[in-house]
């Protein structure tokens, strides 16, 4: 091998990290994400990554519990605050009624282990949660409650119980109650619900109205069942807190990323919520945050005590539903006024 030969290979050597990375120069992407456990999570799984990969800088923000307002206003008035956006399910269908989103290029050979229902044109899925519910272990003795009929039985399983305020899941929750499969919960019986709630509402101690007071109420002990986001309810577990999910008759629901429409990052956009598919990336936010991964690989490399926990597991997922987004997104605002206006009788 003649000097000229591996100078040249040395040199294509070289060359390799700049071609496999996009000329983006000096870009810097903002990223919206939900706040609280997500900052540390996906800074560990994918901000830190991709910045080191591709030179691209990822500055994080917290977003509004709801951003599709805020969304809608970025793409209005052209003030690209946000270059990417966490989204739920309905969130992307909102935006999509407005021409919002702009395609992210990822297809489903770009992504293999992806689910299925975590892939649109305009948005990615990255984590799913599921709306499930915990008792205290210390409260229940021997006998543990194991579906909603349970939660609902306040002679069977006396304690104090919460659920959340707010229309989304606790109508799912109530028909559950009342014995309506869970694989014919949609279209909801709007009436038949609200009867259902109507027999529990005296013995509801607490009406939440955000994560981190789901965590406190089951941790402190001032409830002794209780609905609520699967990772929020495992943060008091992890913190030491005697208590058991419940996984049957969850429901599940996916968030992910989505590009504000005519964003003039977008091409630096997509190639970020490209690198968040890859499984050994969404493995790392896992041990963080107990949302599961939408890449089913990712389970190759999360120990198997943390996927117990974990809602895309197949132990868990197979008792749980996804959530009808399409339903929610016709009925939310009527139902949220009636809703409303039953916790005031």
């Amino acid at each position: 091998m003649s000097r000229r030969t591996v100078l040249m290979g040395a040199g294509a050597v070289l060359a390799t990290p700049a071609i496999l990375r996009p000329a983006f120069g000096e870009t810097t992407l903002t990223v919206a994400d939900p706040g609280g456990p997500f900052g540390p999570a996906f800074r560990k799984a994918f901000y830190d990554p991709f910045q080191k990969e591709t030179g691209i800088t990822i500055v994080n923000v917290a977003r509004e519990a709801e951003p599709t307002a805020q969304f809608k206003s970025i793409v209005e008035t052209g003030a690209y605050i946000w270059d990417v956006c966490t989204l739920t399910l309905s969130a992307r269908k909102i935006l999509e009624k407005g021409d919002l989103l702009e395609p992210t290029g990822v297809k489903e050979a770009d992504a293999p282990g992806m689910m299925a229902e975590a892939l649109f044109p305009n948005f990615v899925g990255t984590d799913v949660y599921s709306t499930i519910f915990a008792y205290r272990t210390d409260k229940m003795g021997d006998k543990a409650p194991k579906s909603w009929t349970d939660f609902w039985d306040v002679e069977g399983f006396p304690g104090r119980r919460a659920l959340r305020k707010n229309p989304i899941d606790t109508l799912e929750q109530a028909l559950l109650a009342d014995g309506v499969p869970l694989e014919e919960l949609y279209p909801l019986d709007v009436d038949r619900a609200f009867a259902s709630l109507d027999r529990i509402k005296p013995h509801i101690a607490v009406w939440w109205t955000g994560g981190a007071q789901s965590t406190q109420l089951l941790q402190s002990g001032e409830v002794d069942m209780i609905s609520g986001w699967n990772a929020r309810l495992q943060a008091a577990i992890d913190g030491g807190t005697p208590a058991e999910l419940v996984w049957n008759q969850g429901l599940y629901s996916i968030e992910g990323w989505g590009i504000p429409k005519g964003n003039p990052k977008a091409d630096a956009a997509r190639e970020f919520v490209r690198f968040c598919t890859r499984p050994e990336q969404q493995a790392l936010y896992t041990s963080e945050l107990a949302y599961g991964p939408t890449n089913r690989k990712a389970y190759d490399s999360i120990p198997a005590e943390r996927a117990k926990v974990l809602p895309t597991a197949p132990a868990n997922i197979s008792q749980m539903r996804i959530a009808s987004e399409d339903w929610w997104s016709s009925n939310r605002a009527d139902m949220t006024e009636r809703f409303n206006a039953w916790l005031l009788t």
